[in-house]
């Protein structure tokens, strides 16, 4: 077996094999401490008794296990530190795959359109923009409901069969010149007026588009956050209208075209 320190510190238990085994041998070993059985250790962790030896050997000449005598060895404080690393590691990962992926893959939020019960299964909708949820298995898309709900209220879904048949929004923009070159006044508020008209919801990024949104008398749905939002909402099924003052506009494109998300922008200038 090769032996390198670097390359134990250099990469976490999640990384290397190695790292891993010497991480279970720690543990035994401060477990057992000190009288410890290498042929326990293998069983435990399902190596040979050898590579339990060989991985001891190891730990001892980096410093992370003292022998005392044959049979008795403690793990020293370069060992602890080095499995309080590695364990904060397991930690952070663990509560990433609980919160971030088990959490968001298993169990998903709709709005009950009837009375739902805790193990029924229901069919999938979305409907502006949101996952809508009906007793049944009519639809095109399938689950099986986790918790109690009346209609209107929120229901917690799982176990998804087939896919929600939607499809996904457009953005029409409106650049809007900064006020050194006429701001909102350059643009006219009859077509903004008229565009909002035909759409689900309107952002408002900047403050010269704000202000075109007052002169065509529009109260924005989003003002802040436009992007994520612009791009969240289009991803759902709705048509969004953007306005947005000239020097943030490339940037809600931008991210527009890395989304693959249809967009249009119009002019709305005065004549």
């Amino acid at each position: 077996m090769s032996r390198d320190a670097g390359d134990a510190d250099a990469s976490g238990v999640l990384e290397s094999k190695r790292n891993a085994t010497r991480y279970q041998i720690l543990v035994e070993i401060a477990e057992r401490q000190p009288a410890v059985s290498q042929q326990e250790i293998a069983d435990a962790i399902g190596v040979t008794s050898q590579a339990v030896s060989d991985y001891l050997q190891d730990l001892i000449e980096q410093g992370q296990v003292d022998k005392q005598g044959r049979g008795r060895y403690e793990v020293t404080k370069e060992g602890v530190d080095w499995l309080i690393s590695q364990t904060d590691e397991l930690r952070s990962f663990v509560q990433h795959v609980s919160e971030d992926v088990i959490g968001e893959v298993e169990i998903e939020t709709a709005i009950a359109t009837t009375e739902i019960s805790e193990g029924e299964t229901v069919s999938l909708t979305m409907q502006d923009g949101v996952l809508r949820a009906m007793a049944g298995s009519a639809g095109s898309a399938t689950a099986v409901a986790v918790t109690d709900a009346e209609a209107g209220r929120d229901v917690g879904v799982t176990n998804f069969e087939g896919v929600v048949d939607y499809d996904l929004g457009t953005v029409t923009a409106v650049a809007v010149p900064r006020v050194r070159e006429g701001g909102s006044a350059a643009v006219d508020a009859e077509t903004v007026a008229d565009l909002a008209a035909d759409h689900d919801l309107i952002a408002a990024a900047g403050t010269e588009a704000l202000a075109a949104a007052d002169a065509a008398d529009i109260d924005p749905d989003v003002r802040f956050g436009t992007a994520p939002a612009v791009q969240e909402a289009a991803t759902k099924g709705l048509d969004v209208l953007l306005l947005a003052a000239t020097n943030v506009l490339s940037s809600h494109t931008d991210k527009l075209r890395d989304q693959n998300i249809g967009y249009e922008v119009v002019d709305a200038k005065r004549a």
